[in-house]
């Protein structure tokens, strides 16, 4: 396991977001060379941008908005560290190994193998590793829409399921699946974003998880709601969560035969990345969802193919 995910695993289970924790550091980091601050300043602003990270994951409890925040707040306080920096301010130098340093506040460890973030460093390029989510909800839950929708486009139908079992790993289980009751009858919108029953049960009935899925009609569907109460999970001590998200579902059928789904990985991401037409898909839902006409997603369209042809002029798309 390497040090990201370990530390990353350990932030989760300490309580707080890896995105506001580690996107204030990043970000101090990418704003600081945008600037082109010397040495000693980026070590600064690192140390300063420590004192700005945080955010805590207790919006599971109620489907609360400040995970929202959490990405935007870390970008802000990237540049505020990187400009208070350029201008002079210091920051500890220790701030991520240090006692009272970053691993240490947020993950209670050090431990962890940096020669995974620093080994073939400015030669070895991970973008090719970036990830683009399918659905809008916890990235972890994917690959059981995926199973969800495969296992109904199979055939089996909402009535024949008498109990769907998924394979999870325990790292993700309170955060996607407990309390189990909340999570296959989310009380909100927001909360269903992180309900791995809801979500696998909205993928079955629908076909697909969009934005459409977490409206507050949505979340009632009774359909959706009859096939989540028949969720459960088990712990699989062999998923290798966090350094791969997988899926797998155990479906038993009323006439007492058993079909099973397994994804391997993230759909999306480097090992099988969308395609063009997946992502047209996607933009069509959400265009869709904020009111856009057919007629102003196909202009959209056509811009995007002919982006760089000559010059852009976004007139059809206002309005």
């Amino acid at each position: 396991m390497s040090v990201e995910s370990r530390v990353t695993q350990a932030v989760h289970e300490a309580g707080f977001h890896p995105t506001a924790v580690f996107g204030a550091m990043g970000a101090a980091a990418g704003v600081g060379a945008a600037l082109g601050l010397n040495a000693r300043q980026i070590v600064d602003a690192l140390g300063i941008a420590g004192s700005m990270a945080g955010g805590i994951i207790e919006y599971l409890a109620e489907g609360a908005w400040t995970k929202r925040l959490h990405a935007g707040w870390a970008a802000q306080s990237g540049i505020r560290a990187a400009l208070l920096a350029r201008g002079g301010f210091v920051g500890p130098r220790t701030v991520f190994e240090g006692v009272h340093g970053l691993f240490h506040a947020f993950a209670h460890t050090t431990d962890g193998d940096y020669g995974a973030l620093t080994g073939d460093f400015g030669t070895r390029w991970v973008t090719d590793t970036l990830a683009f989510k399918p659905y809008p909800c916890g990235t972890m839950a994917q690959p059981y829409i995926d199973c969800a929708r495969r296992l109904a486009a199979r055939g089996v139908r909402l009535e024949d399921v008498a109990e769907i079992v998924c394979e999870v790993a325990e790292g993700t289980v309170h955060r996607l699946c407990e309390p189990l009751a909340d999570k296959q009858h989310p009380r909100n919108g927001y909360a269903a974003k992180f309900a791995v029953p809801y979500l696998l049960a909205t993928g079955f009935v629908h076909g697909g998880v969009g934005l459409a899925a977490f409206t507050e009609s949505a979340i009632r569907d009774p359909q959706v709601l009859a096939l989540a109460a028949k969720v459960k999970f088990v712990i699989d001590p062999d998923n290798p969560y966090p350094n791969n998200y997988t899926g797998h579902i155990r479906a038993t059928l009323r006439d007492g035969s058993v079909v099973e789904e397994r994804q391997p990985y993230l759909r999306g991401g480097a090992q099988e990345p969308l395609t063009r037409q997946d992502v047209t898909d996607k933009f069509l839902l959400n265009a869709e969802h904020g009111g856009w006409s057919a007629a102003q997603s196909d202009a959209a369209l056509k811009l995007i193919a002919g982006l760089y042809d000559g010059q852009i002029d976004l007139s059809s798309l206002r309005g």
